[in-house]
């Protein structure tokens, strides 16, 4: 049995944790206003938002109910489009949307409300850019973009004398963005379990389950892989499981645990304050609701060849800590990929979390993809890079790359031949000389074996402009 909030009602169901929210919503709940779209993800037509209370306040997140599992809901607050509406009357956002002509065929349109309502919840400051930002996951099939910005702009100059984030839900009750019963909601969510209440333990996640059940996080990959075997599973949830911080330094080591989402990993002061680059390079990584589902150890254990966080976390020489039996032992992660999805990992092992050490004052670290769309795509190609230097010679290079091999590849002949040259042009010809002895890719939807090829080579420049000086001719 869980319970969970959904609009103004206490569900309490013992209906299967692997259900579907979206199906929970639409044939249990007959809430059809929530749409059926592609089941991936993409079109954002079946957009929720979640709730929880945490530190004194409500925080929302809009995610894709397609891929959300049920049990992801315990002790959450659940809403739908049907939970925005007011009696009688449109709320700011619908009559924003209706003003501007928005609506188009209106198949998409509760999506983008429902995402829009989560950037009126937001904590962060109301601005036009964090509002186009909030529905990045979201399709108009009937492009009606610019009449949605439009929308977009007009809920922004609303919230412009929204309080701070302590008296926002009642300033936005009061001012007709939310229905009455959301000033009550703090107050029930109060009366819930706490989200973390799962029978897990503080210092990780356990494995005091069935070890023949299958460990779900935000459900952003299974669910589209294997949608009907996950539907009929047995699973446990370990969705922000652990009762810690998601990220957490100790000296010049950084941990992050296995079930922090790529959004935590883009708000946390721990990684911003080294890594101030880190939201850029988030923007490039799926949309806003599926950054909110999306965990760190479904993304490095689904072992795709092109995972942006793999990428990104082995030219930080990652260690991870797996859980088993009482047991934790550390694998770091350049030596987790054996071949095409086959891992140097027990099948009952849990990813409990993952661990780098800083680089060292001055180094630099970047991370570049390419796909047929800047956003919302998967990459062709991408790679990152770790440098220090001292004075106009490499100190230490590290460079990974997705997309030309079987697994996400680390370049260790490439960062080993870097260390101690010159940093000049002709020290990275010879360097992408080597690379290309490293890497094999294939041809297929997303480029050649010779697009690929160049792809690494302008990743490699685009890597290394940066720190080479501007006299020095790249072309």
């Amino acid at each position: 049995m869980i319970r969970f909030l959904l609009n103004d009602r206490l569900i309490q169901t013992d209906a299967p944790t692997s259900t579907v929210m979206l199906d929970f919503i639409r044939a249990n709940q007959h809430l059809t206003g929530t749409k059926t779209g592609c089941r991936e993800g993409d079109c954002g037509a079946c957009t929720v938002l979640v709730g929880e209370w945490a530190d004194g306040l409500m925080h929302y997140r809009s995610m894709t109910s397609c891929l959300m599992p049920l049990g992801n809901a315990k002790g959450r607050h659940i809403v739908t489009i049907e939970g925005l509406n007011r009696p009688n009357t449109l709320n700011v956002v619908q009559q924003a949307m209706v003003d501007e002509g928005g609506t188009q065929c209106g198949f998409c349109t509760v999506g983008f409300v429902v995402s829009l309502a989560g950037y009126c919840l937001s904590h962060k400051d109301p601005t036009p850019q964090q509002g186009i930002a909030s529905i990045d996951g979201n399709i108009c099939r009937c492009t009606g973009y610019k009449s949605i910005e439009r929308a977009v702009d007009r809920i922004s100059t609303a919230l412009r004398e929204r309080p701070a984030p302590t008296d926002a839900l009642p300033w936005l009750v009061q001012q007709g963005f939310l229905p009455d019963y959301f000033a009550q909601i703090p107050q029930r969510m109060a009366q819930l379990e706490a989200p973390g209440a799962n029978g897990l333990h503080a210092t990780g996640i356990h494995t005091d389950a069935s070890t023949d059940a299958v460990l779900v996080g935000g459900g952003t990959d299974l669910y589209v892989q294997r949608p009907e075997t996950m539907r009929h599973a047995a699973v446990r949830h370990v969705f922000r499981a652990d009762e810690q911080p998601p990220v957490w330094r100790e000296d010049d080591i950084v941990s992050i645990g296995g079930a922090c989402t790529a959004a935590q990993l883009g708000e946390s002061p721990v990684l911003l304050d080294h890594f101030p680059d880190l939201p850029a390079h988030l923007k490039l990584v799926s949309s806003t609701p599926i950054r909110n589902m999306g965990t760190l150890a479904g993304n490095l254990i689904n072992a795709s060849p092109i995972g942006d966080l793999t990428i990104w976390f082995l030219a930080l020489d990652a260690q991870l800590v797996f859980f088993r039996d009482n047991v934790r032992r550390i694998v770091p992660l350049r030596d987790l990929y054996r071949g095409y999805k086959t891992l140097n990992k027990h099948p009952h092992d849990v990813l409990e979390s993952l661990f780098f050490t800083l680089p060292r004052p001055g180094a630099q670290f970047r991370f570049e993809k390419v796909c047929k769309r800047t956003y919302l795509d998967i990459a062709s190609v991408n790679s990152a890079a770790l440098i220090e230097t001292d004075g106009d010679r490499i100190h230490r290079a590290e460079l990974s790359v997705g997309g030309v091999a079987p697994v996400p590849l680390y370049l260790a002949r490439t960062s080993a031949f870097l260390a101690g040259k010159p940093l000049n042009p002709h020290t990275l010809e010879e360097a992408n000389a080597i690379a290309q002895t490293e890497i094999s890719p294939i041809g297929d939807v997303r480029g050649s074996v010779a697009y690929k090829r160049l792809l690494v080579r302008q990743l490699l420049k685009a890597h290394f402009a940066t720190f080479l000086s501007e006299t020095h001719n790249l072309s």
